[in-house]
């Protein structure tokens, strides 16, 4: 027969969750919520789902879609965490969730609706989660989608104390007469880069490797051609390119002068380009048509990096390409400058099988 003893009995506590921290966390949340919702996002007191109306019958969040089409994407921001734990600022990286999905979401014309995101963390920390789900709410503002839910997970066995992770989840819509397929892309079109931020969210395994452990700096340190610590300028957000679509889209409603957009991610500019064009023709890229920032080259001579391994790992400076009708090319370029995007024409469209080259 089992002795009995004194003991308290276990509570969820003692595995390592606090309710009591965790309901904390969940009420600094939805102030940033609220600042990112419009009308189409209907009241739903429940708490196990959020509503989003496909269509808003008049004023400005009319759509009138005749075939609307749902889009989705889901990304995260991968090891760029680790960076983001060593500098202890967490607001940043919330902007490359939503980014990376957002914009690979508008890669088929569509207007970004709303996102999820997905909270994976060792222990309840409410500071640190609010700073996290503060950058998600700043980037789903600057994408103009409604923040409308998530997941905060907490696992203690899985995590180590201090480490998360995230997940986000974006859907969209467009009218299905202005799909962007790629279909549409002829010999002739121009293949316009549009200005990266810097590293984005991709190729950080890489990074971390030539700077912490090759070059053994920290991220205290200063870099010689910028004024940030490595901390700061390895942290700086994805650009969101929203807007961008959005607004030159729009500007050509009738007209068919967009063919095809490509998320420079993972895989570089050539892999990622490929994806959209159509099996008859190529993209020949002019390798000096557009400037590297340091940022690339400083990578590049830390770890002594060959070129061909950088082009394929980053988006050296261009996160975004859109393969445009070549008479419509310079006027969409002074769109996009208005818009606060440097853009260069990078490439041509020519007879081919699908594949995106050096010219």
């Amino acid at each position: 027969m089992a002795k009995m003893t004194n003991k308290a009995n276990l509570t969820y506590k003692d595995s390592g969750v606090d309710l009591h921290t965790y309901q904390e966390s969940m009420s600094r949340l939805p102030r940033l919520l609220r600042r990112t919702h419009c009308p189409r996002v209907m009241p739903w007191n429940n708490g196990f789902a959020g509503l989003f109306a496909l269509d808003f019958q008049g004023g400005l969040f009319s759509r009138d879609y005749q075939e609307p089409v749902l889009v989705s994407g889901t990304d995260g921001v991968g090891t760029k965490l680790k960076v983001a734990q060593q500098v202890g600022r967490h607001d940043t990286v919330g902007i490359d969730l939503v980014a990376m999905c957002v914009n690979d979401t508008i890669c088929c014309g569509a207007e970004p609706l709303f996102f999820l995101d997905y909270v994976a963390m060792a222990e309840d920390d409410p500071t640190l989660l609010e700073q996290i789900v503060e950058g998600i709410s700043t980037g789903c503002v600057r994408s103009d989608a409604a923040l409308i839910g998530g997941e905060t997970a907490i696992m203690p066995d899985v995590y180590q104390t201090g480490d998360y992770d995230l997940a986000g989840f974006c859907v969209g819509i467009v009218e299905k007469s202005r799909l962007l397929d790629g279909g549409s892309i002829v010999p002739g079109d121009v293949v316009l880069g549009i200005s990266s931020s810097g590293l984005h969210s991709n190729g950080f395994s890489l990074v971390r490797k030539i700077v912490f452990e090759h070059a053994g700096l920290s991220v205290d340190d200063h870099v010689d051609f910028d004024e940030r610590t490595v901390g700061e300028l390895l942290l700086e957000p994805t650009a969101l390119y929203a807007r961008v679509v959005r607004d030159v889209l729009n500007h050509y409603k009738v007209k068919s002068v967009v063919h095809g957009i490509a998320h420079i991610t993972g895989g570089g500019l050539h892999e990622n380009l490929a994806r959209v064009l159509p099996a008859t023709v190529d993209a020949e890229i002019t390798r000096e048509s557009w400037p590297i920032p340091p940022v690339f080259t400083w990578l590049q001579q830390l770890g002594e990096v060959d070129d061909d391994e950088m082009f394929r790992v980053f988006n050296m400076g261009v996160g975004l390409t859109l393969v445009v009708s070549d008479y419509y090319a310079e006027s969409i370029q002074h769109q996009l400058a208005g818009l606060g995007f440097s853009s260069w024409n990078i490439g041509t469209i020519i007879e081919g099988c699908g594949e995106s080259r050096w010219a």
